[in-house]
């Protein structure tokens, strides 16, 4: 066999190996999944599971797609456009900081932002047109973390009372990362209660909130949205 023939041959392998991993990989995340909704008395489709390529290549990103998955989330902007060029054919989620210079290349191409932080952010987003966000609150009281606060849940009501054409679907968290999930709940619950306080008066069904170390939890606590990235491609060559 020539030289290309055999490094054509590895190559293969190398992608088999990869697609087993992967299939292996979602297989048990979907079982994790599933079980959370039963012991929550949710169906499985109340939640959507959002893939979070940044750590990977576009062909292992790629390669997940073909097994199933159509969300694909990416933290910064410009590479979530350098992905969304080579994987045209999903929802394409921002679930990292956007910044408002941003937005004009941004918002086409996007399902939906999960990380609008601030209100200059908002209004500026309103300003430009019509798109789907959710609100980040920082229920977690990190002061590394970004969002709103808890405490201005009656100025974001406000907020959204004014908007013209965004469209606010729901509301994000990130929980601080604890080696017992169950030390995370309490965030989750505290977004949950948000939510249904501006749901009152704003309707709001979205909840984005668990990752690889916590989604069990945030399921049962309401999640509509996980973003999971670690736990999808465990085992594999970034």
């Amino acid at each position: 066999m020539s030289a290309n023939g055999l490094l054509a041959q590895r190559n293969q392998t190398i992608m088999d190996a990869i697609r087993r991993q992967l299939a292996e990989n979602l297989a048990r995340v979907e079982e994790r999944i599933a079980a959370a909704c039963q012991r929550a008395g949710r169906s499985r489709d109340s939640v959507t599971l959002v893939a979070v390529t940044k750590t990977v290549s576009v062909e292992i990103a790629s390669e997940l797609v073909l097994l199933g998955p159509r969300d694909l989330g990416e933290n910064r902007p410009q590479e979530l456009w350098r992905k969304r060029e080579l994987i045209p054919d999903v929802r394409w989620h921002l679930i990292g900081h956007l910044q408002r210079n941003k937005i004009e290349r941004t918002v086409p191409i996007v399902h939906r932002i999960h990380s609008v932080d601030s209100f200059r952010l908002l209004k500026a987003l309103d300003q430009y047109g019509p798109a789907m966000v959710l609100l980040e609150f920082n229920c977690s009281d990190e002061p590394t973390k970004g969002g709103f606060s808890p405490l201005e849940v009656d100025q974001v009501i406000e907020a959204l009372s004014g908007l013209r054409q965004l469209r606010v679907t729901g509301l994000m968290t990130m929980a601080a990362l604890q080696a017992d999930p169950e030390r995370c709940r309490p965030t989750f619950q505290r977004l949950r209660l948000l939510r249904d306080r501006i749901h009152a008066t704003y309707p709001l069904h979205e909840l984005s909130m668990g990752m690889s170390n916590d989604f069990e939890v945030a399921i049962e606590e309401g999640a509509t949205l996980v973003r999971l990235g670690s736990v999808l491609f465990e085992g594999l060559s970034r």
